[in-house]
């Protein structure tokens, strides 16, 4: 605090400038006869300088009162001449530390206001505060209840020596220039003086027992706030008592002793007195807690811990501290209990039990209570602790240095050892310091327990004055108490319910130290094939001091374990090591798999499940960002690609820069939905449409780099639109990672230009897009496959819209129209596409259906490609896509009926086949039974497919004969480990009741079950 000397007279009007809020009062307080050894000590006997000071406390006006009641209480004392009214008015005065933190401490605390007024001396202690070790203070407190407590009860010795040492603290606290770095040394003060009332309380027991109570080592284990060195003003001290038999006593005897001794001790710091009390002594976190015996030996305690205790009490225990008593009994305790709280967190749903536990604190604050509650409620100190002690409790284990009983070296040790972020690490700093600093203040004015923020103005005027705050303190501080609340909970939830720290308790201190040894025989027991190749990339990336190593540390024993859920841990393993290679010095890499919610879970299950996602990522490491994004695996509109790749295009300058940054963009948002559908987020159907938007979505912005680069390079105008029409599965919305983008390609020239021109201008740039978009590089090419055009491969790449209708007119095949049953326009103008839709519709949707003739054709067509295109020695079993009930039955079966139904069956005009295969069935045209078995297998065989490509990297169009290859394809489908003879099993019985349905629907009479023809 700093004094103001700028001189001003005390009238209303500058005693309301300098922050008094009842100025009239204030002025007559001011003139008041009490002072007048203060005027008279003062130059002119002006008390302005004193009044600037004031203003600057927390309550100017309860400071000025309280310094007239202390001075009157001076006052009726003989004037000594180190403490009386003389040397009080001497010192106030005078510029210096003394006057601030006597007005310091009469402004922030009524209750110190009425303890100096009935021991004004004290004053002085305020005056000449000083930080004092901890075995002073417990010395003055023992000597005070002792030799020099005179006439006093031991009782009122002891709580006036404790507010004596109460106002030293608090005036060194409330004149300190930051509250918040000088917080954690007020919380170890006030502990050290609540275990120096613990020992004098002691002192007193002992004499009330009289002889016999030698018999008894009694130690007083602090715990909580008191063993953690961080205790409040006013607060329970919580306690256990331990009891040793002295040489020559028997258990029994020291027992009985002891408990005599902990009760009076217990009564001495609680019972009122005229001088009030002290507080509570809480021995509820023994064992058995109320119920249990109050005094037990280091044997019983033991005993206990190993056999009945609960999760919760090993957390207490993690503060636990000698505080008083016996500090060589209290140490045995210490070694005997310890090693089992740092290994609690191995016990069956450890994390799980601590997490539920804070739930439940939560659950009990009142509704109207939990915005105010600075301990207990969201964003509050309780869940700064828990956090730390949970990640102190489950990597304590293995690292002592995280063994600190108090929460900010504990914070500091855990960033420090790369446990918790540095960023995240000072916020819960600060916001720490923060509440405690709160806490403190709005506890220090009354000396009442409280964790409630007030709600009367006054209240917070008062409050946010003692935080700094002078302009519009009682809002500035409940927007910072607010502020400090949503970081706090942002963390909490982040830190305290992360994935990893479930998985790794659930390890042994062996395995999650990750030593070489005990790594190789773990690396064995969880099914790696090559140990000692393993080995090597674990300590490449866990090798060295620096802080990535510490994380690596921290995340490997875990993502081991993630690695061998999947059928390949090793390729895990490896792919991990290569990105984190390219990634490891990368700031937010290593922090977000520690963090963000199931970033490493899931990286490590995707990496090891499947070789196509791990090339994408390899290819591309910074795209894992996407797993620390809450929607980072949700796929995108075709709008919002379209645009995005629009924009990226638009900054290049050629259409080969263009198309590597479309691509580049493609390669993300692919990696995007294949980890959606590794992790299960996303359904078949769903990879299908993102998918299909993505690719659509790279052809349209490709397609428009084209057509400025041939316009570019031709020196004029296109001349008129192309379209980009999908056809086949891309046409359907229903591509697959190893489906080819089947496409057609039709222009429409512009009034005026010649057709011959535009054609060979459009065929330019059909042949530029393809060439851009299947061009080597590293990110995947996508090829245009356009054979299903008019002609196929001999016919022209590209036609007039035209020449389309022409030849469908007269020379068109069934099996082209029957192509045209998934055409989907998906680049190009719309006013094209919805042209090219009317021309085609006919044409696929003929009006009274085929005629026998076509019928024949189709028949024999799909009797031609089972013999013809099936690959020679392919097993048509298990052909997914050509076998028997294969991906191409249902298509063939589908497509037919709607040759044949959807001029009078509009609910059949859809080109999905799913969405086809749907309509037939309520249509009554195949039987439910037929198109349930018709669906299951396009599923399944889809579904295996695609499975395929994300395990082997590469296309499968076979059940795979290697039952490991099978296991991979299983465990992606979510089936479980060890299935792949069932799967293959599976496949061929679901492949039957396709063929049979099949054989029914395609070549036979009328469905069963249908209505009409």
């Amino acid at each position: 605090m700093s004094s103001r000397t700028t001189r001003t007279t005390t009238t209303e009007g500058s005693l309301a400038r300098l922050g008094f809020a009842d100025a009239q009062r204030a002025a007559g307080l001011i003139r008041d006869d009490a002072l007048l050894p203060l005027r008279a000590a003062v130059p002119d006997g002006q008390l302005d300088e004193l009044a600037a000071v004031m203003g600057d406390t927390a309550d100017p006006d309860q400071c000025l009162l309280g310094l007239v009641r202390v001075a009157e209480s001076l006052a009726r004392e003989q004037d000594a001449p180190d403490w009386g009214i003389s040397a009080f008015a001497t010192e106030l005065a005078s510029a210096g530390v003394g006057r601030e933190r006597v007005l310091g401490v009469l402004g922030a605390s009524s209750a110190l206001v009425d303890e100096l007024v009935r021991h004004p001396e004290h004053w002085v202690d305020a005056a000449r505060a000083e930080r004092r070790p901890g075995d002073q203070t417990r010395a003055d407190l023992v000597r005070a209840v002792g030799i020099e407590r005179g006439e006093r009860t031991p009782l009122d010795a002891l709580r006036i020596a404790y507010r004596r040492g109460l106002l030293r603290v608090a005036a060194l606290d409330v004149t300190c220039p930051d509250p918040l770095a000088e917080m954690p040394a007020v919380g170890e003060a006030l502990a050290e003086l609540a275990e120096a009332a613990l020992e004098a309380a002691l002192v007193i027991a002992r004499e009330e027992h009289g002889p016999g109570h030698e018999a008894c080592r009694l130690a007083v284990i602090g715990m909580g706030k008191t063993g953690g060195g961080e205790l409040n003003y006013v607060s329970d001290v919580d306690v256990i008592f331990v009891a040793e038999p002295a040489d020559g006593a028997d258990e029994d005897t020291a027992l009985r002793v002891g408990t005599a001794l902990a009760t009076a001790l217990m009564r001495a710091c609680s019972t009122p007195t005229p001088e009030g009390s002290l507080w509570p002594v809480d021995a509820a976190l023994r064992p058995e807690g109320k119920q249990g015996p109050l005094v037990r030996t280091i044997a019983s305690h033991k005993a206990y811990y190993e056999r009945w205790a609960k999760t919760w009490e090993f957390q207490a225990l993690l503060k636990a501290w000698v505080s008083a008593g016996d500090r060589e009994v209290g140490l045995r305790y210490k070694a005997e209990i310890s090693p089992m709280v740092w290994e609690a967190a191995g016990r069956a749903n450890f994390v799980e039990d601590v997490q539920a536990m804070r739930r439940r604190v939560e659950q009990h604050v009142p509704a109207n209570e939990a915005e105010r509650q600075l301990k207990l409620g969201p964003g509050g100190l309780r869940d700064v602790e828990f956090s730390v002690q949970l990640l102190q409790l489950v990597h304590g284990r293995t690292d002592p240095g995280l063994r600190s009983a108090t929460t900010l070296e504990a914070l500091s040790a855990l960033a420090r050892g790369g446990y918790v972020g540095r960023e995240d690490a000072a916020t819960l700093d600060r916001a720490y310091r923060h509440l405690r600093c709160l806490e403190h203040r709005i506890q220090l004015h009354r000396l009442r327990r409280t964790h409630l923020m007030p709600v009367a103005e006054a209240d917070l005027r008062r409050l946010g004055r003692a935080m700094g705050h002078r302009t519009h303190p009682e809002r500035a501080v409940v927007a910072d108490r607010q502020a400090s609340a949503r970081e706090v909970r942002r963390l909490h939830e982040r830190l305290f319910y992360r994935p990893l720290l479930a998985a790794a308790a659930k390890l042994s201190p062996t395995e999650a130290r990750l030593s070489p040894e005990a790594a190789q025989q773990r690396l064995l027991a969880l099914g790696f094939r090559d140990p000692a190749g393993a080995l090597r990339h674990i300590e490449a990336l866990t090798s060295g001091v620096s802080r990535r190593a510490a994380i690596q540390r921290t995340l490997l024993p875990v993502m081991l374990g993630w690695f061998a859920d999947e059928a390949d841990p090793d390729a895990g393993l490896l792919s991990f090591r290569r990105v984190s290679d390219e990634l490891g010095t990368t700031h937010w890499y290593l922090a977000m798999l520690r963090d963000e919610g199931r970033a490493a879970d899931r990286l490590a299950h995707t990496l090891a499940r499947s070789r196509y996602a791990a090339d994408l990522l390899v290819r591309s490491p910074k795209s894992v960002s996407i797993l620390g994004d809450d929607n980072g695996l949700v796929p995108r509109s075709r709008e919002a690609l379209t645009a995005t790749m629009q924009s990226a295009a638009g900054r290049r300058d050629s259409a080969a820069e263009a198309v590597a940054a479309v691509r580049a963009i493609r390669r993300h948002e692919l990696l995007r939905i294949v980890i959606s559908d590794l992790v299960g987020l996303l359904d078949l159907e769903g990879v299908g449409v993102a998918l299909t938007d993505l690719t659509a979505a790279t052809v349209q912005v490709a397609l428009d780099a084209a057509v400025l680069e041939v316009e570019r390079r031709e020196g004029v105008p296109l001349g008129g639109d192309v379209l980009v029409v999908a056809m086949g599965s891309f046409g359907g919305g229903e591509l697959g990672y190893a489906s080819d983008a089947d496409v057609m390609f039709v222009h429409r020239p512009h009034e005026g230009s010649p057709e011959q021109d535009v054609q060979a201008r459009a065929t330019l740039v059909v042949q530029e897009l393809r060439k851009l978009l299947s061009a080597p590089g590293a990110d995947p090419a996508l090829g245009l496959d356009a054979d299903l055009r008019p002609e196929g491969k001999g016919g022209p790449l590209v036609r007039s819209l035209d020449s389309f209708r022409t030849y469908y007119e007269r020379w068109a095949l069934t099996w082209e129209f029957q192509a045209l049953l998934r055409a989907t326009p998906i680049a190009g103008p719309q006013e094209l596409a919805d042209e090219f839709s009317r021309l085609i519709d006919p044409q696929r949707w003929p009006e009274g259906g085929i005629s026998e003739r076509q019928l024949r054709e189709i028949r024999t067509m799909k009797a031609r490609v089972e013999s013809e295109r099936l690959p020679r020695g392919a097993d048509p079993r298990t052909h997914l896509k050509l076998g028997r009930g294969g991906l191409t039955d249902v298509e063939w079966v589908v497509q037919l009926h709607q040759l044949q139904h959807a001029h009078d069956r509009p609910a059949l005009r859809v080109t999905g086949t799913m969405a086809g295969l749907a309509a037939l069935g309520d249509e009554g045209l195949v039987a439910a039974e037929d198109v349930k078995a018709l669906h299951e297998a396009w599923q399944l065989g889809a579904r295996m497919r695609n499975a395929g490509v994300l395990w082997r990297g590469k296309a499968i169009d076979s059940v795979p004969s290697d039952l490991r290859d099978l296991d991979g394809i299983g465990r992606i489908m979510g089936r479980p480990a060890g299935e792949g003879a069932a799967l293959a099993e599976l496949w061929r019985r679901v492949a039957r009741r396709s063929r049979h349905a099949t054989d029914f629907n395609f070549y036979g009479s009328p469905p069963r079950g249908s209505v009409g023809t």
